[in-house]
């Protein structure tokens, strides 16, 4: 099975050895994504709320460049540096994702790459309806 890299310039540019997003087959798995910006690399945000969203925003303009939507993803991992940010995630997760919900972890972690607040992987499904 081949293994095709997925990018777009619509989310940032990894900060590693590393792809926006990988396909194989009809799987595709999206690292995980900071609130930066796409055109600076910064998170520029002032609150978590501006992060959570531009983390989603980068991680649907990966899953949109691979041909799919939010509606495809199957699973989804969240990191956070505090646990007690989680219901105003799970409030902006809940308007950007429809029922059914992805499969989903939530964990704390002691820091994230370039002192980001969240991170947020998925896999999706590709060539669905």
């Amino acid at each position: 099975m081949a293994v095709r890299e997925i990018f777009t310039e619509k989310a940032p540019r990894p900060i590693a050895p590393y792809s926006q997003a990988t396909q194989a087959g009809d799987f595709l798995f999206i690292s995980g994504c900071l609130g930066l910006c796409p055109t600076l690399g910064v998170i520029k945000n002032s609150s978590v709320r501006e992060e959570v969203t531009r983390a989603l925003d980068n991680l649907e303009n990966i899953v949109f460049a691979a041909g799919t939507t939010l509606s495809n993803v199957v699973k989804v991992n969240i990191f956070v540096r505090d646990l007690s940010v989680i219901a105003e995630v799970n409030e902006i997760y809940q308007a950007r994702f429809s029922p059914p919900f992805p499969a989903r972890t939530a964990v704390a972690v002691s820091g994230l790459p370039l002192d980001a607040r969240i991170e947020i992987e998925a896999i999706a499904l590709l060539g669905q309806a």
